[in-house]
């Protein structure tokens, strides 16, 4: 009596095999019959990452095997002695210091047209590799660490469906955010953050309908809060912007005169959508004539007040000075809503959180604002 497997066809095989991993697919093409359903079978979104030379080798098997492969992620290889072969324009140091392992090759990727989801992390790659960019079905692009990628923005006109782009600490990726308006339709989440050479205005994506999630800091991209209106990122929640923007994260005054009006830009977009621009803090600038000349003179960590943060005690929304030492030696509260009636709900949390945030303040307490240096010079020498 023939086997209830052997009973089965080729499509109810497909059927069975679209719940099981690569790995178990491979593992079970014991016929010519099995070996056929697994190249029709389109593989569930698994993790499976290419990190070891068997691993390697499983994946150059699955490109014949597996056509319909969608998602797999490329790491380093553990084994000492091999690596990824290199792409146009490599790193020539790098290039040059890996010239004798043994090469395995990158392009194999390209076999896998079906793909969903790739990611490429921890700086597996050395060069650039046009062929990434050719996969027309993916929704998911990782790149993150991969500080010698040699790639353009641009080249993402190439993934035409692409919800999700990671790709942050990609120091070697150039190029402008104008080139993401490609994928105004599609894009959901992208994370752009220590690009150093990516340049724009953060508003070029104000009008993405299904954006959720934008991290730009720590590039060079530009603009200025105070254009969000009430048009703008309207399905977005979060942003995070880079101190070139004026009012991003990390925003650096050239006095202190200069806070109140970058604090309320902020301050007025908070109130509308919380979430928006989460952990946003400024900072004078030490180009400022503001800055303490002999800062640290004293104490031997910063304990000058030079950066803002929000606080809030229940809904009650403020600003205050601090150091960036774990110990944030904060001024007073600037509150920026005024305190809450007593018959409300919540006033109770409110005292709690207020006096908690009131017994922080110690050596500037009387100081709305940084002292000047003569007087944070006395205030710590005393």
């Amino acid at each position: 009596m023939a086997s209830t497997i052997d009973r089965l066809g080729t499509d109810e095989l497909v059927n069975i095999f679209e719940y099981l991993p690569p790995e178990d697919i491979m593992r079970t093409r014991l016929n010519k019959k099995m070996r056929d359903a697994a190249k029709k079978t389109f593989v569930p979104m698994t993790d499976f990452v290419v990190d070891s030379v068997i691993k390697y080798d499983a994946m150059a098997a699955m490109t014949t095997a597996l056509p319909h492969l969608q998602q797999i992620g490329i790491s380093y290889l553990h084994e000492e002695g091999h690596k990824y072969s290199d792409g146009d324009d490599p790193y020539e140091r790098l290039a040059a210091n890996t010239a004798d392992l043994t090469t395995h090759d990158t392009q194999l990727l390209s076999n896998f047209k079906w793909l969903r989801s790739l990611d490429i992390c921890y700086r597996p790659l050395n060069g650039r590799f046009p062929f990434l960019f050719n996969f027309t079905l993916l929704h998911k692009l990782n790149t993150s660490g991969c500080c010698y990628l040699n790639w353009d923005l641009e080249s993402l006109a190439g993934l035409p469906q692409l919800k999700e782009l990671f790709c942050t600490g990609n120091e070697s990726l150039t190029g402008n955010i104008n080139s993401l308006r490609v994928l105004k339709d599609t894009l959901a989440m992208v994370d752009i953050s220590d690009c150093p050479h990516v340049a724009g205005n953060f508003m070029d994506l104000a009008d993405f309908p299904h954006l959720k999630c934008v991290d730009l800091s720590c590039t060079a991209v530009t603009g200025d809060i105070r254009d969000i209106g009430k048009q703008s990122f309207q399905t977005l929640e979060l942003l995070l912007l880079p101190s070139g923007v004026y009012g991003g994260t990390g925003y650096e005054f050239q006095r202190i005169s200069d806070a109140p009006d970058v604090v309320m830009a902020v301050y007025s977009i908070h109130k509308q959508r919380p979430s928006l621009l989460k952990d946003w803090y400024g900072k004078l600038s030490k180009d400022s004539p503001d800055w303490y000349d002999r800062e640290d003179d004293f104490v031997g960590v910063d304990t000058a007040p030079l950066y803002i943060a929000f606080v809030e005690a229940g809904s009650r929304v403020g600003y205050r000075w601090e150091s960036a030492n774990d110990v944030p030696n904060p001024c007073e509260v600037n509150w920026l809503d005024p305190e809450p009636h007593r018959e409300c709900i919540g006033y109770e949390e409110y005292t709690e959180e207020l006096q908690e945030i009131e017994g922080q303040v110690d050596i500037y307490r009387g100081f709305h604002q940084p002292p000047t240096e003569e007087q944070y010079t006395r205030l710590w020498a005393a």
